[in-house]
């Protein structure tokens, strides 16, 4: 590698193959073979070898001399993360006082393009139609905290976004037209929320905020989710939204006024 490289010259393509190989485990793919590896990532049987071999090695892959499956140890690549974030010990008891006083569940998410990630949540006992957890994955573009975290990216961020992502629609109230999803999200910027009915799933709504941290800008999203046959779009307003209002407000301070993390880079 010389001087002057490019940022993709300068890239570790090794490190690259090895967070492709983690990335294609899933609940539908729990367990793989060599085979399935190589050709799911699209490298070579022995390049998915040496990795899975590696990986093994680390912690975060077993083996049965057949299948191959993650371990647990994953799991603290994402806590790096959330505990470099800070969010979860500032926000969890926000949020489960706003769960209690709404008797609806309520998550906390970071943008990563095309979709939303769930960093925190705290749910009621309440059976919904999608089952969530910390790592849970929806597309921005249908849900109302990826509205409110791309109604914050910089224009030039949001307009790349609009121009070459393909949209999913998932019912008819599902907003995929940029034209569309450009003024919505112009007018959850000016509002400062963002209300979604039924766009990621019939008889699902949900209501959602900013959390902003030491910058201003919206490091995480929060919202309050609930069933549209039990909870009126009236209710969401009058009596959800000045809640989570509240809530991202006092999460937003008490994140500002603390110490920003420095021991592992966050930029809150």
């Amino acid at each position: 590698m010389t001087v002057g490289s490019t940022g993709r010259d300068q890239s570790l393509q090794s490190l690259e193959r090895g967070i492709a190989v983690i990335q294609i485990f899933s609940n539908e793919r729990p367990s793989l073979t060599l085979s399935e590896v190589a050709r799911l990532t699209g490298i070579t049987r022995a390049t998915a070898r040496r990795i899975l071999l590696t990986l093994e090695k680390l912690g975060y892959v077993r083996s049965d001399e057949r299948l191959f499956s993650l371990t647990p140890r994953v799991l603290t690549l994402g806590w790096a993360y959330l505990s470099s974030l800070n969010l979860w010990e500032i926000a969890q008891p926000f949020m489960e006082q706003l769960v209690e006083k709404t008797e609806e569940s309520c998550s906390a998410a970071t943008l990563d393009l095309p979709e939303i990630v769930y960093v925190a949540r705290v749910p009621t006992r309440r059976i919904m139609a999608i089952s969530l957890s910390v790592g849970s994955r929806l597309p921005a573009h249908a849900t109302s905290m990826g509205h409110v975290l791309l109604a914050d990216l910089p224009a030039d961020e949001l307009e790349s976004y609009l121009a070459t992502e393909a949209r999913e629609r998932f019912t008819d109230q599902t907003l995929t037209d940029a034209t569309e999803l450009r003024a919505e999200l112009e007018n959850v910027r000016r509002q400062g929320w963002s209300f979604v009915d039924e766009e990621l799933e019939i008889g699902l709504r949900s209501i959602a905020a900013p959390i902003a941290g030491h910058s201003g800008r919206a490091i995480a999203a929060l919202n309050v989710s609930a069933a549209a046959s039990r909870v009126s779009i009236d209710e969401f307003h009058e009596r959800l939204r000045p809640a989570l209002l509240e809530t991202t407000s006092v999460i937003s301070s008490s994140l500002r006024s603390a110490p920003p993390h420095t021991g592992n880079g966050s930029r809150l």
